[in-house]
């Protein structure tokens, strides 16, 4: 993790951390590194989710592109994975998301994407940051070598039908809920499902600048869960604010996590011979469940550390296809470059209309293990100061020892937010709860102060 960017860009609290000068500094810095030396005229998508924030933040990172002579498409409002898509698709040299995906509306974030649709990778990133911390200021250009910018007119058409492409059959017949999170879902959903034929109450689809992500979504499953029940419905689906994410809810109410999406379709690509290698990707909180549910089926399953694009480098890496996490960032690779919460529900979907099965019993694949999973609000000291702290070493260890081998602990700085997340998993539901509280306050009374 750099000085600026974290394991999913920037991010911070808008118009203090993440300013306007900020933004500025970094279209700048991106515009200059990503030219390499180059005189040809480079040209970037822009688009953002549906934060108060986003356009001030958007219209900054274009004034410093154009200000070093590289053209801008503004995109508008968009989920995250259709930046990477649209990049390509208009052959534009780089792509950046307004985005602080599923955090409060206060935050915001600059995703940046190379011309491949995917992340651009540390060295890139390393390079920005030394224009813009070290204030190296680059060349200030003049007539007509200053960028311009304008606006996309089907940058959701285009993704939605993108979309489409990739399933194999309509979900006519299907009657679901889609909680759109008040984000960047909220302008694709209705149509992507309307056009697939499914019958699809849409929740949560009125953004207003501050409500992004506010007790709906991907990370407050609950309306949702109420809305199927109460409704007889034969699913449920949740994003989160920029749409990268997807949560699942069955018919009975049973949440399907990222965990539970992995494994209903790696089982099924791998019987249609669509899984490289037979190999799915998770990461070290991908719960016990799914590495059983792998052993059991003939998988063989890969864990990286936590974020999707380790996740997705592995995966480059070794020629798979399909990973994931257990929050809902699903990579199906033979049609994105990221996660991508809305490709990952009409897949799941079209698997369900496909086999005739309810979602509840495609999710008995697997069995999920107990898992308690505590964030530790910390500061940026106390972050740097958990590696080295011999208390938080000491009960890690012993926490292990008491595990043994019914269950496990996995303790992590959060790449994206001022936490130390503890969590736990075992056979034991007592144990593993626990577990994590003890080592929780332990970490809070070393670190919580610092």
């Amino acid at each position: 993790m750099g000085r600026l960017f974290g394991t999913d860009g920037i991010r911070g609290i808008a118009n203090s951390f993440l300013s306007c000068e900020l933004a500025v500094k970094v279209g700048r810095a991106a515009g200059t590194v990503l030219s390499d030396g180059s005189r040809r005229r480079l040209l970037f998508c822009v688009g953002s989710d549906t934060r108060i924030s986003s356009d001030m933040l958007s219209f900054s990172i274009a004034s410093g592109l154009c200000s070093v002579g590289v053209d801008v498409i503004i995109l508008g409002v968009v989920p995250t994975p259709a930046v990477a898509y649209l990049v390509e698709k208009y052959k534009a040299d780089a792509g950046v998301m307004i985005s602080a995906s599923h955090n409060p509306a206060e935050y915001n974030g600059i995703k940046i994407f190379s011309g491949d649709g995917y992340k651009i990778p540390d060295a890139l990133e390393e390079q920005i940051e030394t224009l813009v911390l070290d204030e190296a200021e680059p060349q200030n250009l003049s007539g007509t070598d200053i960028g311009k910018v304008t606006y996309a007119t089907n940058a959701v058409r285009d993704y939605v039908d993108h979309l489409k492409s990739t399933v194999m059959n309509s979900l006519e017949g299907l009657n679901i809920a889609v909680d759109c999170a008040n984000g960047s879902a909220s302008v694709s959903a209705a149509k992507l499902f309307e056009e697939l034929g499914a019958k699809a109450d849409i929740l949560h689809d009125k953004p207003n600048g501050i409500n992004i992500n506010c007790d709906c979504g991907s990370t407050h499953i609950n309306i949702l869960r109420e809305y199927v029940l109460a409704n007889k419905l034969d699913a449920g689906i949740a994003y989160d604010g920029d749409a990268d994410r997807c949560i699942c809810v069955d018919e009975e109410g049973n949440i399907v996590d990222g965990d539970f999406i992995m494994a209903i379709c790696a089982k099924d690509m791998k019987e249609r011979g669509k899984l490289a290698k037979n190999t799915a990707v998770g990461t070290v909180m991908t719960n016990m469940g799914f590495g059983r549910f792998c052993k059991d089926n003939g998988i063989s399953f890969v864990a990286t550390k936590v974020g999707d694009r380790f996740v997705l480098e592995e995966m480059l890496q070794e020629g798979y296809v399909f990973g994931g996490e257990q929050s809902g960032h699903v990579i199906f690779k033979d049609f994105a470059s990221t996660g991508d919460g809305q490709l990952t529900s009409i897949q799941l979907l079209s698997l369900v209309k496909r086999s005739g099965k309810k979602l509840s019993e495609l999710a008995k694949v697997m069995k999920r293990y107990p898992q308690s999973i505590i964030n530790v609000t910390v500061s940026k000291e106390g972050k740097l100061a958990y590696y080295t702290d011999p208390q938080i070493k000491a009960a890690i260890d012993d926490a292990k020892k008491q595990f043994g081998e019914t269950g496990r602990i996995v303790v992590r700085p959060s790449g994206t937010e001022p936490l130390i997340r503890v969590m736990t998993e075992g056979e034991d539901r007592v144990l593993t709860e626990s577990i994590a509280k003890n080592v929780s306050e332990i970490i809070k009374e070393r670190l919580g102060g610092k």
